[in-house]
């Protein structure tokens, strides 16, 4: 098959896949290898990639005029064929070359980038007819392959396919306060909304002289002795990137004004306590070519 018709193939698919958000096609142009994404970044990719292939580029033929048209501004369109070393993520086998086209960022001297024998990590789906195509997610989604970078993709993908998994919180339920017997004692629960219907909740424990407590609870029975998730594991990625920065009206609507207070300002414990979604932009940028040098 000629390189014409694949690309014209790849229209045809490209056309059915989701469009990126635009602020990942404004992203500016810098080194894919700079840095390593955060949790949150990485774990949109891992969640939105059906394969997460380690592959080493062996050629890559630059694409012009009307075959390029949609790349991401600023950048250049390849296609790529790459030999596979691991198959990161995926449930089946796939071959062991395989190709795909990416949008490439300018190198540190403005030039299109070199691509060739390049390792990298390649966050993608499956092209439908076509066991040798792959595409990639988004124009991030191939990121320069570092151990760090694969410890951290395999770490996502092994916390999703975990039996007791996270559920996608979806939205913030009810929220009751039980004030204690002493002054500044109480207990919050705010029950969380989840895409499959499991259950969620929320718990902010007070003593007086104490620290504020809180935890998740992900069964019926809310365990006073859990403990807070920590940060970039699947559990934390599912709270700090979902929930509202404050809690809705409605879930305090059956409360009396105090203790409809004092759970506002438990939910606003809790969010203080997770912390930012993320710490670089939504988007990994493209991948760009050769590091500036020391």
């Amino acid at each position: 098959m000629t390189k014409r018709i694949f690309f014209q193939l790849f229209c045809s698919v490209a056309l059915l896949a989701p469009s990126a958000p635009a602020h990942a096609q404004a992203a500016p142009p810098v080194s894919a290898a700079a840095a390593t994404p955060d949790y949150a970044t990485l774990a949109d990719l891992v969640i939105a990639s059906p394969l997460v292939i380690d592959a080493t580029i062996r050629s890559a033929s630059r694409i012009k005029g009307a075959e390029a048209a949609g790349a991401t501004p600023g950048t250049t369109r390849f296609y790529v064929e790459a030999d596979v070393a691991t198959l990161v993520r995926g449930a089946s086998a796939i071959p062991s070359r395989i190709g795909w086209v990416v949008d490439a960022a300018p190198d540190w001297r403005g030039r299109p980038p070199s691509l060739k024998k390049r390792r990298v990590l390649a966050f993608a789906r499956p092209v439908a007819g076509q066991s040798g195509q792959v595409q990639l997610v988004e124009p991030g989604a191939q990121q320069d392959w570092s151990a760090t970078l694969e410890q951290r993709v395999r770490k996502i993908a092994s916390e999703l396919a975990a039996p007791d998994a996270p559920p996608v919180i979806t939205d913030v339920g009810n929220a009751f306060h039980v004030p204690g017997a002493l002054p500044g004692e109480g207990e919050t629960q705010i029950f969380l909304r989840t895409r499959d219907s499991r259950p969620a909740a929320l718990s902010v424990l007070r003593r007086p002289g104490e620290q504020p407590r809180w935890s998740v609870a992900l069964s019926e029975i809310i365990d006073d002795a859990a403990a807070a998730p920590q940060r970039d594991t699947l559990l934390w990625y599912r709270l700090a990137c979902a929930l509202p920065a404050t809690l809705p009206e409605r879930s305090t609507a059956a409360l009396a004004p105090d203790d409809a207070s004092q759970a506002q300002a438990d939910y606003a414990f809790v969010i203080e306590q997770l912390g930012a979604c993320r710490s670089t932009p939504a988007a990994a940028p493209p991948v760009s070519g050769d590091d500036v040098p020391a």
